[in-house]
C-alpha cells in the first residue's frame, strides 16, 4: 500500500467512524505509530480531519464549529443558485410562505419575482432582501425576539409566541446537517423555532446542497419524514441516493 492509498483509507476510515483511534490505524493497516502520526498531521492539513488526543475526529461528520454567517457566504455558491431556482419555481402567487435563516434562503429570496405573496421570516438577512421587493400585494415579515448572531436569526419566547398564531402555505428552510434522517442544527433555540413552522406549514420544504448530507449537529430540527421534500444539487449522487430512501428529491 503506497502513501496515497493510506491516506485514502485513513480518510474513509475516520469518515465511517466519527472518531478513530491512532492504534487502530496502525492495526488495520498494519504500519508504524510514526508513520500513521504522519499521516494524520498531513489529513488535518487537507482539511479532512481534526487531529485529537490519541486519534482523529472527521471534519466532515460532525459540525462542531458552526460557521458564521459571512463564513457560509462563501461555500457551494453555485449549487445554492442552482437550489434556489429549483426552489423558487415551486412558490405561486398568493402563497403564503415561512423562510428560515440560512444563506441558501437568501439566494431563494434574492430569486423571488412574484407579484403576490405574504412572507414571514425570522432571518434579518432574508427581510432586508425581500424588503425591497415588498409592495401592495407583497408583504413581508420580521419575527422579532433575540437575535443569534452567529445566524442572524430571530429566536425565543417572543418570536415563538407569534409564530404559535400563524399558519403557512409552504415553509423554506435549510440545515447544518442531515444524518440518518436528521435534519440537524447548532441551537436549541433556533431548533424549536423552525419546528413550530414546520408544524404549522402545509408543504415543507429542506433546501440544502450535498455537503450537507452525513453529516452531524448538536440538536435536530426535525426528521425527513416530517416534510414534504428536499430541494438539493445533483453534484453527489451517492448523497442524492442516500435522500431518496426517505423522501422525494427536487433536483
Amino acid at each position: 500500500m503506497n502513501k496515497h492509498e493510506r491516506l485514502d483509507e485513513i480518510a474513509k476510515l475516520v469518515n465511517k467512524k466519527g472518531t478513530v483511534r491512532t492504534n487502530e490505524i496502525v492495526e488495520g493497516l498494519n504500519v508504524s505509530d510514526m508513520t500513521v502520526r504522519r499521516d494524520l498531521v498531513e489529513l488535518e492539513n487537507q482539511g479532512v480531519l481534526t487531529k485529537i488526543h490519541g486519534g482523529a475526529r472527521s471534519n466532515s461528520n460532525f459540525q462542531y464549529k458552526e460557521m458564521s454567517h459571512k463564513e457560509k457566504h462563501t461555500h457551494q455558491i453555485e449549487e445554492k443558485r442552482y437550489i434556489a431556482k429549483k426552489a423558487a419555481s415551486l412558490i405561486e402567487d398568493g402563497d403564503t410562505l415561512f423562510f428560515g435563516p440560512g444563506t441558501t434562503i437568501e439566494v431563494l429570496a434574492e430569486e423571488i419575482n412574484h407579484h403576490s405573496l405574504t412572507v414571514i421570516t425570522n432571518c434579518l438577512p432574508v427581510y432586508k432582501i425581500l424588503l425591497e421587493k415588498q409592495t401592495t400585494n407583497f408583504r413581508v415579515y420580521l419575527l422579532g425576539g433575540e437575535m443569534r448572531h452567529l445566524t442572524e436569526a430571530f429566536v425565543g419566547e417572543m418570536a415563538n409566541s407569534v409564530l404559535e398564531k400563524l399558519r403557512f402555505c409552504k415553509m423554506f428552510f435549510s440545515s447544518n446537517g442531515v444524518n440518518k434522517g436528521s435534519v440537524m442544527t447548532s441551537s436549541l433555540d433556533e431548533a424549536y423555532t423552525q419546528q413550530l413552522a414546520v408544524e404549522h406549514s402545509v408543504e415543507k420544504y429542506l433546501i440544502v446542497d450535498h455537503t450537507k448530507i452525513g453529516k452531524n449537529d448538536f440538536t435536530s430540527i426535525c426528521h425527513l419524514d416530517d416534510l414534504t421534500a428536499v430541494i438539493m444539487d445533483n453534484q453527489d449522487q451517492e448523497k442524492l441516493e442516500q435522500i431518496k430512501t426517505y423522501i422525494e428529491v427536487v433536483e
